[in-house]
């Protein structure tokens, strides 16, 4: 048991001395490792310092450096300003100098100027009291007033005006005629050359003939029936008299008397003639036509090279075949005013195409005149409106006859042609009241002006001679009143071509030997 104890105490005196050297030996250890650390530390401690001062000592230099270089810049930014500053203030002292040289000598041309308005002023008062005595005196030698001294003196200006006027106004017309004269009656020529046309004179009547006379009684039918129904139905007078082996049909409208003559032509072919077969013949008959009319608007488009225009234009154009202006086929001189218009145009360096189309429509109006309220003119001036032709077309149609003033060259073009395809020999006709109608106007308008003595219309209307009273008129004034005739009669007077002013002045001395 003692041993246990002792051995006991043993141990736990061995493991304290145990615990004792192991401390102490972890203690030196610690110890030893501390103080290497602490070399350590102020071995990096003055290291960081010495890469501490130098880079303090490098960014210093460049410090130093940057500010020894932006100096350097300053100062040289300054001497520049400064030299820039010193330019200025010579070019300001200089404007100065300068402004203060013209100031100067403003100064001295107003003083120059004031003293010559104050010459001019006496000289002006010196003048105006010369000016008052030689009036007066002026007055007194020549025994008229200065209103009436000015009146003459405006008087003579006017006459040698008027007097310089005629002469530049002969010599322009002398000249414009030699020159247009010659251009036009090239073009005409060339235009009427180019383009020739048939002209055919329509009636107001048809005649149809008869194989025989009994087909007399069968058209009339019994108590009449047979004709009666036809007249009904279109509209046309049928004239049965004793010539023989024909029937005369009568209608101020050739469709309607076209449609009744292809009718009775039909009835007389099949020989069965009767009411009911009569309105068959007829519709039948109105159905061809209808076809004619548009084949024929076709033929026109194609036969002037227009395209595209609308079918009713086309129908009405058709139409056209059927109506006559002066005994003149309107469609025949439609299609002729086209070609002359585009060859014109051609001629004129011009597009033909809107000259041809303007030609063909511009008496479209004619069409449905007779059944529309107003002229032609307007007429064809809605048709274009309404189925969208160009500005130009509607301005053309609108112009043919000198409603509106002509604005285009097509215009121009397409009264040129109209005036050209009506004067060829043959083409139009009037009745004899008519054209002496015109002729008696047309020596009315001459002798109406002052200073004709008398008049006499020669070559058809085409030219009228006029005589003025010469104590009335001089030679002078002859010019401006053959103007003056011309420009009444254009505005008064319808009439294919020109008419010329023949204008003479007769001066007689007569006396007597004794």
């Amino acid at each position: 048991m003692i041993d246990t104890i002792i051995t006991l105490i043993v141990g736990v005196v061995g493991l304290i001395i145990g615990v004792m050297a192991g401390c102490l030996y972890r203690k030196k250890v610690a110890e030893k490792e501390i103080g290497s650390a602490e070399q350590e530390a102020t071995r990096i401690i003055n290291d960081a310092i010495k890469a501490g001062e130098t880079k303090k000592r490098e960014a210093i230099l460049e410090a130093k450096d940057e500010i020894h270089k932006s100096r350097t810049e300053a100062e040289r930014e300054i001497k520049e300003r400064r030299n820039e500053t010193q330019k200025l203030e010579r070019r300001l002292t200089q404007k100065e100098e300068a402004l203060d040289r013209k100031t100067d000598a403003l100064d001295r041309k107003s003083e120059e100027l004031s003293r010559k308005l104050a010459q001019v002023q006496k000289t002006q008062e010196s003048c105006d009291q010369l000016k008052n005595e030689q009036i007066a005196a002026l007055e007194r030698i020549s025994g008229l007033t200065r209103e009436e001294a000015k009146e003459y003196l405006v008087s003579s200006i006017e006459q040698e005006a008027q007097h310089d006027a005629a002469v530049k106004l002969r010599e322009i017309n002398q000249r414009t005629k030699e020159e247009a004269e010659t251009t036009a009656r090239e073009l005409i020529s060339i235009a009427i050359q180019r383009c020739a046309a048939d002209h055919v004179a329509e009636a107001t009547v048809s005649v149809v003939p008869l194989p025989n006379d009994e087909m007399k009684g069968r058209i009339i039918g019994r108590e009449g029936r047979n004709i009666r129904t036809l007249e009904t139905l279109t509209g046309v007078d049928l004239i049965i008299d004793d010539t023989p082996e024909a029937i005369t049909l009568s209608s101020f409208d050739p469709v309607r008397r076209e449609v009744a003559r292809m009718a009775l032509e039909k009835l007389i072919a099949d020989g069965r003639i009767h009411p009911a077969r009569i309105e068959e013949m007829v519709e039948k008959s109105r159905r061809e036509i209808d076809q004619i009319i548009k084949n024929e608007g076709e033929r026109a488009m194609f036969e002037t090279g227009i395209h595209g225009l609308h079918p009713e234009l086309v129908k009405l154009l058709g139409r056209l075949r059927y109506r006559t202006s002066y005994g003149q086929n309107v469609l025949m001189h439609s299609i002729e005013v086209a070609h002359v218009a585009g060859i014109l145009a051609s001629e004129l360096g011009r597009d033909p195409v809107p000259a041809r189309r303007a030609g063909l429509l511009h008496d479209i109006g004619k069409a449905v005149d007779h059944e529309v309220e107003g002229s032609h003119v307007s007429i064809g001036v809605d048709l274009a409106k309404k189925y969208k032709e160009s500005p130009q077309i509607v301005h053309a149609i609108a112009a043919n006859h000198g409603d509106v003033e002509p604005q285009t060259v097509i215009a121009c073009l397409v009264q040129a042609a109209d005036a050209i395809s009506a004067a060829r020999p043959g083409a139009r006709r009037e009745n004899l009241e008519n054209y002496i109608k015109r002729l008696e106007k047309l020596e009315e308008i001459a002798n109406t002006t002052p200073g004709v003595s008398s008049s006499y219309a020669i070559q058809a209307g085409r030219e009228i001679r006029i005589i003025v009273k010469p104590d009335e008129v001089s030679d002078d004034q002859m010019v401006l009143l053959a103007r003056d005739v011309a420009k009444h009669i254009e505005d008064e007077l319808d009439y294919p071509g020109q008419i010329k002013i023949n204008m003479i002045r007769e001066t007689r001395a007569v006396d007597y030997a004794k």
